[in-house]
């Protein structure tokens, strides 16, 4: 009895060491997975997307945005055929030009007509939105504006096909110092760009007061000319830079003409001389 007890305590000992190899080996494997749970890829940075970039980077000359033949056309006799410019303190986004004028008939009364033509251009801005988004929405305040001129008379909006992007035509009439006024404004937009354009005329000492379709369609004509003058591509630098070579190119051939006539003019003269 005695004797058995050392021997099966060396057994049992025996026994025991592939068991805590085992229990260490599992908490070996344990201690990988849980590191390898807790350890995960670094998350992509989300990145805002980025606005559109604007359109147009400029403005027209707003007194040169619209031909001289429809100022002739649309205001006769105007003080000033160059137009009057209004004030703006950027005229990169802001800028407009007027022009008045009275068209005096003796006794058959006189015609009185007034244009304005405005321009406001957006940039593109992360926070604000883009400059098509932001011109959207000056256009759609400036309809509502127009429509809502005091003391206007049976104002109506339509949209007018044909002139940008989107355009609407507002009239109205309108009574100032005892005379009736026919209003059209039109207000369009292309790119980043809202174009503006008003137009009135009246009928003085007697002469008929001017109808309002005639009005509107005289006011869409002078909107989609100074909508083309936005849209109208700037001239490249290359294309400047050929014109400019072709203008040297021909000064040259000119004077190289000029001398070579006159040097030949001299020598037949000597020639002519000494026979």
């Amino acid at each position: 009895m005695h004797r058995s007890a050392p021997r099966l305590s060396r057994i049992l000992a025996c026994a025991a060491v592939p068991v805590m190899l085992v229990v260490a080996g599992c908490s070996s494997d344990s201690g990988d997975s849980k590191d390898s749970g807790s350890s995960t890829a670094p998350s992509a940075k989300k990145t805002e997307p980025t606005v559109e970039p604007a359109k147009f980077a400029t403005l027209p000359d707003a007194c040169s945005s619209i031909p001289k033949k429809t100022i002739e056309d649309l205001v006769p006799k105007a003080k000033s055929k160059g137009g009057t410019p209004g004030k703006s303190s950027d005229t990169a986004t802001r800028g407009g030009c007027s022009w008045n004028g009275l068209d005096d008939n003796g006794v058959k009364g006189s015609q009185y007509r007034w244009l304005d033509v405005g321009f406001t251009r957006f940039d593109s801005d992360q926070s604000l939105g883009s400059g098509a988004k932001r011109a959207t929405d000056e256009y759609t305040k400036q309809v509502s504006k127009a429509q809502a001129t005091e003391g206007a008379k049976g104002a109506a909006a339509k949209p007018a096909s044909g002139i940008g992007e989107q355009a609407t035509s507002v009239t109205y009439s309108l009574t100032k110092s005892k005379e009736d006024f026919e209003y059209a404004t039109v207000i369009a937009r292309t790119g980043n760009v809202v174009v503006s354009v008003t137009y009135n005329g009246a009928g003085f000492a007697g002469a008929k007061t001017p109808s309002a379709a005639d009005i509107v369609k005289d006011a869409q004509k002078a909107a989609a000319e100074a909508v083309a003058a936005v849209e109208k591509p700037a001239a490249s630098p290359s294309a400047k830079a050929s014109s400019s070579a072709k203008a040297t190119s021909k000064a040259t051939a000119k004077a190289t003409a000029k001398t070579t006539s006159k040097a030949t003019a001299k020598t037949t003269s000597k020639a002519a001389a000494k026979s």
